[in-house]
């Protein structure tokens, strides 16, 4: 049980949740999830929208392995490299998707100077919570 709330006196946001309060009996941590494919591989080249599409369903694939999907996340952080402010609606509507029919859950933003990789722009982990 996640309960996602917004409480008077913080920013309302539409992309995220001020705060969530979880319940549960297992809670789950991803490892950063970038723009490769199974055989590691660059997805998306230069551009963010796609390398943030692709983090997202590679870490779509690691909440799975842990019998969880997107209902169950509780905060996501992500990493981008060089970010600009203009940059976070791209992020956002790639990301958008991943959790129509929900309310967002709680979310870091950071911009770093780079990942491990001089390709990745994006890295995204994610909490999740599961009964």
């Amino acid at each position: 049980m996640i309960d996602f709330r917004n409480p008077d006196g913080l920013m309302h946001n539409q992309t995220f949740s001020q705060v969530a309060v979880a319940t549960g009996s297992k809670v789950i941590y991803t490892s950063g999830q970038v723009a490769i494919d199974s055989n590691g591989q660059l997805v998306g080249g230069a551009d963010l929208a796609a390398q943030t599409t692709q983090a997202m369903q590679n870490l779509g694939l690691a909440l799975a392995a842990a019998g969880a999907s997107f209902a169950d996340v509780v905060k996501t952080t992500t990493f981008v490299v060089g970010f600009r402010p203009e940059q976070r609606e791209i992020i956002t509507g790639a990301k958008e998707s991943f959790y129509r029919g929900r309310k967002p859950p709680t979310s870091a933003l950071i911009g770093v100077s780079c990942l491990a990789k001089a390709e990745w722009l994006v890295e995204i982990e994610a909490v999740a919570v599961v009964d």
